[in-house]
């Protein structure tokens, strides 16, 4: 793999973006640019993919949703939390005992007695905070108030992987955690091989989903990283074979024009194909990195069974002049024809490669 490292002087401009990720509608919102003087990513060269996993991750430490009242055995009303723990925080330990698990914290409280002591992360920082549980008139057991999750699961579209480290790219944009939407915090996950059983598809005012089987007793590789790139990790050695190999350059920002591209999906008779679409706008200055781009799905093929961007092609490599330039992360709700995009420098960055 060749790195060459490049400077370049770029202009000030101020640039508009367009349209909505996820399931929002968005104005066109103004963005600045940030800076005049931007490295210019190593060269690179990563193997494409397009197919859809699935992926299981596990939060570092247990995460608060919300918190809620306590019907107490004294016939009064409690909330042990409120104002106290807050949706988001990740709670690491109770009383200097680790807690790794919703179902040790729910162990932990109801064996407790008297104030609990909770070592939380929160806006990244470590703190401690004192609950002191309520006794529930329905069992008599001690509760805290909150509602809490651990772990979390669903199917994505594998971008890329570096033929020479077997590392690997998915998503285009991070897990959020769909109560707190917040950005989980991962201790450990995996990926693993999925098959397209069906399509619902998408229509103005409701998005499409690919629906699959996920071979849970297969463990395609392991997530290290969430971040706003995507989730990132290392293939299993076993899973390499089942892969493509051919490995094409990845396309810098400034190698990106508007005009026709190719995407690669399976959401097609579950088989990895290339797709017509069409770049819109590219937004080199976003500080949304996965609203890069705004693409549309110009294939009639794919349309035909999608009716454009669908949940679970999140991930889904773009190629332009034979490079890989970046992976589908949003549909446009009220156009689902079109949606967002990152540039591959964006997930290559959050991997360490660029």
């Amino acid at each position: 793999m060749r790195r060459t490292y490049l400077f370049v002087l770029l202009l000030l401009i101020t640039l508009t973006a367009g349209f909505a990720a996820g399931k929002e509608n968005a104005s066109l919102p103004v963005f600045g640019s940030r800076r005049a003087m931007t490295e210019v990513m190593p060269e690179t060269e990563v193997v494409p993919l397009g197919m859809t996993i699935g992926v299981r991750i596990n939060t570092d430490g247990v995460m608060v949703l919300g918190t809620g009242v306590v019907h107490g055995a004294d016939g009064q009303v409690h909330n042990p939390s409120d104002n106290i723990l807050r949706p988001g925080d990740l709670v690491l330990k109770a009383n200097n005992a680790p807690i790794k698990s919703k179902e040790a914290l729910e162990q932990f409280v109801t064996q407790s007695e008297g104030e609990i002591t909770f070592l939380i992360r929160r806006d990244g920082a470590e703190l401690t905070a004192s609950v002191t549980p309520a006794v529930a008139a329905s069992d008599h057991v001690r509760r805290i108030g909150a509602w809490v999750r651990d772990s979390t699961k669903g199917i994505g579209t594998l971008t890329f992987y570096d033929p020479e480290t077997q590392q690997f790219g998915a998503l285009g944009h991070g897990i959020m955690d769909v109560d707190t939407k917040l950005l989980m915090s991962v201790k450990n996950g995996v990926i693993m091989p999925s098959t397209v059983t069906s399509v619902k598809r998408g229509a103005r005012g409701a998005p499409g989903e690919l629906e699959g089987s996920v071979e849970t007793n297969k463990i395609m590789g392991t997530v290290s990283s969430n971040n706003t790139g995507g989730i990132f990790g290392k293939l299993e050695p076993a899973a390499i074979p089942r892969l493509p190999t051919e490995a094409i350059p990845a396309a810098s920002r400034e190698q990106i024009k508007k005009g026709p591209a190719t995407i690669l999906t399976n959401a097609v008779d579950d088989s990895v194909q290339p797709f017509d679409i069409y770049i819109e706008n590219i937004n080199r200055f976003t500080t949304d990195e996965t609203k890069s781009m705004v693409i549309r799905i110009t294939d009639p093929a794919l349309l035909a069974v999608t009716g454009g961007i669908v949940q679970g092609m999140s991930g889904s490599p773009i190629l332009q002049d034979g490079r890989i330039i970046g992976a589908i992360t949003h549909v446009f709700v009220q156009d689902p024809a079109k949606g967002y995009a990152i540039f591959i420098e964006y997930m290559l960055r959050g991997m360490g490669l660029a």
